[in-house]
């Protein structure tokens, strides 16, 4: 038996879809954990590039099981969407599985959502508006649907009719909406549970009977670790837990079979939506632009551009004790190929003094000064590199630097999109 949980360490869009896309190579399931189809990933297979938002990146191998587990929020239109797709394009999807116990997106979760950024005004969120944080809310608050809901009609209708009261009434009389249609949403609903039934199960059991016969699997999360409900930068982050904690949690499985935690870490840093971000670049023709550029940083649901800047590795040293990381995955290195001077943050300091820990307070936060280091670039095309000893001298020289800082040994270096285009220096499946 052997597992991996396989996590974002920054913000989000470290390229965690690729990593785990190369490792699933060895993997029997790849499970997601948290999140819904506010999470994007993409996988470039033969340069053909496939955009997945609710299915685990281990579809794109024969055979392998890929599970949606119960602490993942599932929209059935964007769940259905990605399997036709992937059946269109002659990926095996026999093997899917989603949790009984999951919660189910609706309508009404994505017209909330709306609604309440536009409230906020100037203090949004920046969300991607799908009914994501409302439907955990819901779940928290105890009146969600589940997916078990979903496959008996008597008990779906019952719910949807006591939710869609509660929450046409706040559409219409907080917010001044449109009220929504309960036959037509019962209806809509109804037929996507027939399409959805044969891959509906129990996947905790699945994954006991997967362990109980030393099979390998991968667990995959969504967002990342400064994006986490209890760790991030509250408010400004999503409203589950990518963190890795929650692999056991949201999958149903107990934290003695998680063997090993793997942190996906951009070679630089970014975010999407509002919030603090201590390293990043504010220029329009300068390394912030050139990164923007360089790495075609823009959601992959949304197409915003990114917010960009130098490496935060003291946010990493965070990420790695919150998550007890025992392996790196620097990806996108080659992004920084052209860059003449390279910054990299070692540390916080807060009016000259330099500060432990990352504050919890989004105001003292504010007031955060990043400590650099500055390297030489190498200013070398990296992307053909297939070993570290193939990589130009300042490129080691900074991919140490960030374990050090760390202290994470490092295990995969990915220079480019493709799967050939993945170093690997330590075997963690």
């Amino acid at each position: 038996m052997s597992s991996i949980v396989v996590i974002g360490a920054q913000w989000g869009d470290e390229g965690k879809g690729k990593v785990v896309d190369y490792l699933a190579q060895k993997a029997d399931a790849v499970v997601r954990y948290s999140g819904g189809s506010n999470a994007g990933h993409t996988v470039v297979v033969h340069d053909v590039p496939y955009k997945l938002r609710l299915l685990p990146s281990g579809i794109l191998y024969h055979g392998k099981i890929c599970i949606l587990g119960n602490g993942v929020v599932i929209n059935p239109g964007v769940v259905l969407q990605e399997i036709k797709e992937m059946h269109d394009k002659g990926v095996d999807i026999s093997r899917i599985a989603i949790s009984d116990r999951a919660h189910v997106v609706l309508p009404y979760h994505q017209r909330l959502d709306e609604l309440q950024e536009e409230a906020l005004g100037k203090a949004k969120i920046g969300t991607t508006k799908g009914g994501i944080g409302p439907c955990y809310m819901d779940k928290v608050a105890r009146v969600g649907i589940r997916v078990c809901d979903l496959m008996d009609p008597e008990v779906f209708a019952e719910k949807l009719a006591i939710n869609v009261k509660a929450k046409n009434d706040i559409i219409t009389k907080i917010y001044g909406g449109e009220p929504f249609d309960y036959d037509a949403m019962l209806k809509e609903y109804l037929a996507y549970a027939e399409e959805l039934r044969p891959y509906v199960t129990d996947t905790g059991v699945i994954l006991d009977e997967i362990f109980a016969s030393g099979k390998k699997v991968l667990f995959e999360g969504a967002q990342a670790t400064f994006l986490d409900i209890d760790h991030g930068t509250y408010p400004y982050v999503t409203s589950s837990n990518p963190t890795a904690g929650n692999a056991s949690t949201g999958s149903g499985v107990g934290p003695r079979f998680i063997d090993h935690v793997l942190g996906v870490v951009k070679a630089y840093t970014t975010r999407v939506g509002a919030g603090p971000f201590v390293t990043e670049l504010h220029d329009t023709d300068g390394p912030g632009h050139q990164i923007r550029e360089t790495g075609h940083e823009y959601g992959t649901v949304t197409g915003r551009p990114r917010r960009c800047g130098w490496l935060d590795a003291f946010m990493l040293k965070y990420s790695a004790r919150l998550n007890s990381l025992d392996g790196l995955a620097i990806t996108r290195l080659d992004v920084l190929d052209q860059m003449p001077r390279i910054k990299m943050c070692v540390g916080y300091k807060i009016d000259g003094v330099e500060i432990k820990q990352i504050p919890a307070s989004l105001k003292t936060l504010s007031k955060v000064e990043p400590v650099y280091e500055e390297f030489n670039g190498w200013m070398t095309d990296t992307s053909g590199c297939r070993s570290f000893e193939e990589l130009p001298a300042g490129a080691r020289k900074y991919l140490n630097r960030i374990s050090e800082v760390a202290g994470v040994e490092l295990a995969i270096v990915s220079v480019g999109p493709n799967r050939d285009q993945t170093i690997v220096l330590k075997d963690m499946l």
